[in-house]
């Protein structure tokens, strides 16, 4: 079984790698992205991962762990192996506001841009992927919501545990949820 965590980018993918990590899995993960102030707990990401368009045998290497992939790279999962995809599920108004204030502190904030236009975009993307996923026989899929994580994270930690079926220390996933963290709310 390969868990892959996944959403948009700046969904809150990082948090749920934290969480199945303390909770006892191995994450595929190289340690290239350094912790910032964007996110000051790490990505856990992999940077690999970004090849699997062009080599989908890659994904080969997470049999048995827990790897990051935003959205549209799960579009491109070869059959063959067993998915378990946590699906991270954050209003888009947050997402964009994050993504902002991410680009702006990194310099790369394009004016210009029509917001409506780009949420658009992303709503069309996030409907094409919940098709795939949910028409793949392959894959199975939890969405989980941004803001239970939040509010509820041990509730979310056991269904994390359920859904994979794996012994997780819920409570050490629990713990890795700082509310002190969710700064990019939408207005």
């Amino acid at each position: 079984m390969i868990t892959i965590v996944s959403g948009l980018p700046r969904s809150g993918t990082s948090l749920l790698m934290q969480m199945l990590v303390a909770g006892g899995m191995t994450a595929l993960a190289d340690g290239e992205r350094r912790a910032d102030i964007d996110n000051p707990k790490g990505y856990l990401e992999w940077e690999r991962i970004k090849q699997l368009p062009d080599d989908p045998s890659c994904i080969a290497e997470a049999e048995g762990k827990v790897v990051k992939a935003i959205s549209k790279l799960l579009l491109s999962l070869p059959r063959g192996h067993e998915y378990r995809v946590v699906f991270m599920q954050r209003p888009l108004p947050e997402v964009l506001k994050s993504q902002d204030e991410m680009l702006r502190r990194r310099g790369a904030y394009k004016e210009g841009m029509d917001p409506a236009a780009i949420s658009a975009a992303f709503e069309k993307h996030l409907r094409e992927v919940d098709a795939w996923l949910d028409g793949k026989s392959y894959v199975k899929t939890l969405r989980v919501k941004y803001h239970e994580v939040l509010s509820e994270p041990k509730v979310v930690a056991q269904q994390l545990a359920d859904f994979l079926q794996i012994a997780l220390n819920v409570d050490a996933m629990a713990q890795q949820v700082d509310g002190s963290l969710y700064r990019n709310r939408a207005r």
